[in-house]
């Protein structure tokens, strides 16, 4: 079997990347297509789990918009699909190369498999266009990976045919455990200077489209509002590389005492700095399905996600982008021991570590 894995973003990578090495486990060859619609910060990825891909389409340009992207991923997998012809291609999540490369080989008949299939927020634009991706992908897919029952009951409901349907936990709690390293010990400065057993450190993450402007503005401000009210904390924001992003944080968190805002991290420091955090603030999809397994509690900066599993099991809280409720609901978290010991104790309800094991076993049993 001819299995192929395509994915352009970090979040992919780090997903895919068990999928890849549980094929390569079998005794078979994946074949590894990146589109390097992130051009470095997947390359970190390809890095940390050792894969290289067999092409690289390298489609990143600068201020690349999705018109590009679209296009691009479009018209440069084509002559790569039609050359090695795959049994299946893998897609995974909500980018714009999930939705591109599945619209690509629906056109040459090659079979769609979707990774974490059945997110939903059901706003076209919130989160965009990620929402729209996964609907339209939905439609292309042949066989859907749902990473929990409240995906699959969502496929079903958009009259997916429940055999074409698997239940087989996240990828991305296959990759966490491959990582996580209780002695990792930083090189990156400050991170090997700071106190993480005498601080509360809180880990940022916030790079959204939708929130960027007044909303990023909001979440900032009450960041900055909670490190100088509580002297036992320490922040720790990986700032993403948009200007968009950039700009505002330099504007409201730069040059304040206890706040540290660095480089984006590779994945290997990145996970070993949310195991050793106290609290993690982000709006990013993966965080909040990684955070539950190291017993993290994760309040969500967004006013939507397509993850209510994590909601629902209390390990997160959906705060939106809004100041007071920022600043309410991580107070209440760095002051009241119950409330923490609430949320960092609930099991976390994506996954044991063996979803890619179960997909590449349902690869082996259904695609011919």
């Amino acid at each position: 079997m001819k299995i192929a894995i395509v994915f352009g973003t970090r979040p992919e990578a780090i997903k895919m990347a068990p999928i890849v090495k549980e094929v390569e486990k079998r005794g078979m060859q994946p074949l590894v297509i990146v589109t390097a619609q992130h051009r470095e910060m997947l390359d970190q990825k390809l890095d940390v789990f050792k894969i290289k891909p067999d092409y690289d389409l390298d489609i990143m340009k600068h201020n690349q918009d999705l018109f590009h992207v679209t296009s691009a991923v479009l018209n440069d997998i084509k002559p790569v699909l039609q050359k090695e012809n795959p049994d299946i291609l893998l897609v995974q999540g909500d980018t714009t190369t999930t939705f591109a490369a599945s619209l690509a080989a629906f056109y040459l008949k090659i079979p769609v498999g979707h990774v974490e299939a059945g997110l939903r927020t059901w706003n076209k634009t919130n989160p965009f266009p990620e929402e729209m991706n996964r609907q339209i992908t939905t439609r292309l897919t042949d066989y859907h990976f749902a990473p929990t029952p409240w995906a699959k009951q969502n496929l079903l409901k958009e009259d997916v045919k429940e055999e074409n349907i698997f239940v087989t936990g996240n990828t991305v709690i296959d990759a966490l455990l491959m990582i996580v390293d209780p002695n990792y010990k930083f090189q990156e400065s400050p991170l090997n200077r700071i106190d993480y057993a005498g601080k509360k450190v809180i880990l940022l993450t916030s790079h959204r489209r939708e929130n960027f402007g007044e909303p990023m503005g909001q979440v900032f401000s009450a960041c900055r509002y909670i490190v100088e009210n509580n002297p036992d904390v320490e922040m720790i924001y990986p700032v993403h590389p948009n200007p968009n992003v950039r700009q505002k944080a330099n504007e409201i968190l730069a040059g304040v005492q206890r706040i540290h805002l660095i480089e984006p991290l590779d994945y290997r420091p990145f996970v070993q700095l949310m195991n050793k955090s106290y609290l993690i603030l982000t709006d990013s999809g993966g965080v909040q399905e990684e955070a539950p397994s190291l017993g993290k509690p994760v309040l969500v900066l967004r006013t939507t996600t397509e993850r209510p599993e994590a909601i629902d099991a209390g390990t997160g809280k959906l705060v939106g982008t809004d100041y007071q409720t920022i600043v309410r609901e991580a107070q209440k978290l760095i002051s009241d021991t119950k409330a923490y010991n609430d949320m960092s104790t609930k099991t976390n309800p994506y996954g044991d570590g063996k979803a890619a094991e179960r997909i590449v076993n349902i690869l082996l049993d259904k695609v011919k």
